[in-house]
C-alpha cells in the first residue's frame, strides 16, 4: 500500500472513531441492554453459534456500550471487551459494575495488529464481533491477528447487516392496492439498487441520530474471502429475521418483512494446518 493510501486509511479510521465518540451517549441511551435487533436477532443467533462454556475466555471486538459483553459474562464467560471509542468504554463500565470481575474493558483499535496482539496470543477460546465489521474501513488486520489470538479449536462469531438485503443500496418500500373485491392490500418489499458494488457511505443506524456514520459494504464473496485469506473456514451460518408484530401495515419496518433477513450471523474456525490435521 502506498503512503498516501495508508494516510487516507488512517484518517478514515480516526474519523470513524471520532464519530462514535461523539454519539456514544445517544446510542447507549437507546440501546441500553439491547434494542429489538439485539434481543430478537443478534444476541440469540450469536449465542447459539458461540455455545459459551463456563469460564471460557472471550474477546468482544467493538463492544460499544457492552451489551454483548454483559450477556456473555452472565452466561459464564470471562470477557475482554475492546473498542476504539473511549466514551463508549466509559458508558460500558458504568453499566457493568456488577460484572467488573468478569469483564475487562480496554481501549484498542481493532485495525491495529500490534494493539490486538498485545491482548495475548492463543489466549481466547472465542472472538465475537457484533454489528461492527461493516463499520470498519479495513478488516484484514483484525482477521489476520484473530487467527493468532485464538486458542486451538477457537471460533470467531460475528453478526453484520446482511450484505444482500441491508446496505446503503437498499430501501424498504410498501405498495398498497385495492383488489377487485374492494379490499385494500399492502405489500412490503426490499428495493435493491446494487449488491456487488456499493461505495462506502454514511447513513443513520437509529432514528433521531444527529450524525450519520460510515458503512463499508462487503458482498459475501469479499467478506468471506477475507476470512478465508486469514486461514479460517466457515463452520456455521444463520440468517435471522424478525417475526411479524403489531405494526401498521403502512410502516416501513423489518417487522413487516418476516421473510427477509436483515442480519447475517456466521461462525468461522481456524483451518487446520497440515501438522494439525488428523
Amino acid at each position: 500500500m502506498k503512503r498516501d493510501e495508508r494516510d487516507a486509511q488512517a484518517g478514515l479510521v480516526a474519523e470513524v472513531r471520532d464519530i462514535w465518540d461523539a454519539k456514544a451517549a445517544f446510542w447507549d441511551e437507546r440501546m441500553g441492554e439491547g434494542n429489538q435487533f439485539q434481543l430478537e436477532l443478534i444476541g440469540p443467533a450469536v449465542e447459539r453459534l458461540l455455545a459459551v462454556r463456563p469460564e471460557e475466555q472471550i474477546l468482544d471486538v467493538g463492544c460499544g456500550n457492552g451489551v454483548s459483553s454483559r450477556r456473555l459474562a452472565r452466561l459464564g464467560a470471562r470477557v475482554v471487551a475492546v473498542d476504539s471509542s473511549a466514551r463508549f468504554l466509559e458508558l460500558a463500565r458504568s453499566r457493568s459494575r456488577d460484572l467488573s470481575d468478569r469483564i475487562d474493558y480496554r481501549l484498542v483499535d481493532a485495525t491495529d495488529e500490534e494493539q490486538l496482539l498485545a491482548l495475548g496470543e492463543g489466549r481466547f477460546d472465542a472472538l465475537v464481533c457484533n454489528m461492527v465489521l461493516m463499520d470498519m474501513p479495513v478488516i484484514d488486520p483484525l482477521l489476520r491477528i484473530s487467527r493468532r489470538l485464538l486458542a486451538s479449536r477457537g471460533r470467531f462469531v460475528f453478526a453484520v447487516q446482511h450484505p444482500a438485503f441491508n446496505s446503503n443500496a437498499v430501501r424498504l418500500c410498501a405498495e398498497t392496492e385495492t383488489r377487485g373485491d374492494g379490499v385494500e392490500v399492502t405489500r412490503h418489499a426490499v428495493k435493491l439498487s446494487d449488491y456487488l458494488v456499493v461505495p462506502a457511505g454514511k447513513g443513520t443506524g437509529m432514528p433521531g441520530e444527529s450524525q450519520p456514520h460510515w458503512y463499508f459494504h462487503r458482498p459475501l464473496h469479499e467478506l468471506f474471502g477475507a476470512f478465508f485469506r486469514a486461514g479460517f473456514v466457515l463452520d456455521g451460518l444463520e440468517e435471522p429475521a424478525l417475526t411479524p408484530r403489531d405494526t401498521s401495515l403502512h410502516q416501513l419496518s423489518w417487522s413487516n418483512l418476516p421473510g427477509i433477513p436483515p442480519v447475517l450471523v456466521a461462525r468461522f474456525v481456524p483451518h487446520p494446518m497440515p501438522a494439525e490435521r488428523p
